[in-house]
């Protein structure tokens, strides 16, 4: 049977990738962008299963307006894809009070208030899955992407504590841990108004390495996250985290395993129990 998707971020990349191969697949798609102008070719290439409509998540009404339209188009909602987010670069110095609320509020406060605005429907039909999608920078920390890394950490948190507020009503979610993906990921980064230059030489080489990843040959395509992302619709009991790419796992892998051993570390050396 089709499900109904709301997917935000469809006008390049995974969001994009993504609407296309539900929409092939038959199921029923509200596509969302800040530019519902950039859709139109997905629009019409989704043989009648797909509509669009502007979205800034950043907006409430906009996003009450973007479920109100599912309803009002495929009778409701079965999974929603937290995917809008984009890069504030800098260090923990160079990022101003402004640049770090405008970062937290799309790739936090947005999937926050887009999940609340579902979630009563979802309680009442005890049934509904709640897609964020993440990245392995949500464990894995990167010199000069704290505001992006400190947002998908954020991201971990609100996923995690929604499933243990609603399993009982038979909500499923989900946080997808992307790898590296050949998005506009690299060319939307934004830079902080102020720089330091003590910090280039610790920050440079992630600068320069995301301006050239769509470059890399190992880069993932948004087609295999859109294949994850369409077979993980069909698990029964989908996971909590699901790492998505091959390079994820060797970021994600030792992060882990750093962790535990730091933890562990303390705890021999008794360092909990100092006064």
């Amino acid at each position: 049977m089709a499900k109904r998707w709301l997917i935000t971020g469809c006008s390049s990349g995974l969001g994009r990738a993504l609407a296309a191969r539900l929409a092939a697949e038959g199921e029923r798609v509200v596509a969302t962008a800040r530019r519902p102008e950039m859709l139109t070719e997905l629009v019409e290439q989704g043989q009648g299963n797909l509509v669009a409509t502007g979205l800034d998540v950043r907006d409430q009404a906009q996003c009450e307006a973007a479920v109100e339209l599912a309803v009002a188009t495929f009778g409701g909602i079965d999974i929603l894809v937290n995917n809008a987010a984009y890069g504030q670069f800098g260090a923990v110095e160079e990022v101003s009070d402004s640049e770090l609320v405008a970062q937290f509020e799309t790739n936090v406060f947005g999937p926050w208030r887009l999940t609340r605005a579902v979630l009563p429907m979802w309680r009442e039909r005890h049934s509904g899955h709640a897609i964020f999608v993440g990245s392995v920078a949500g464990l894995v920390p990167f010199p000069g992407l704290s505001a992006y890394n400190a947002s998908k950490f954020a991201l971990e948190g609100v996923a995690e504590s929604l499933a243990s507020e609603v399993a009982h009503f038979g909500v499923k979610v989900t946080l997808l841990q992307p790898g590296g993906f050949a998005t506009s990921y690299s060319a939307s980064l934004v830079l902080p108004g102020r720089r330091v230059d003590d910090y280039t030489p610790i920050i440079g080489g992630t600068l320069s390495g995301v301006r050239s990843m769509n470059h890399a040959e190992a880069i993932n395509s948004p087609e295999l996250f859109a294949d994850v992302v369409w077979r993980l619709s069909r698990m029964e009991k989908p996971p909590l985290r699901l790492p998505v790419g091959p390079d994820a796992e060797h970021f994600l892998s030792p992060a882990y395993a750093a962790r535990i051993k730091e933890y562990d570390d303390v705890i021999e050396a008794g360092h909990h129990t100092l006064a």
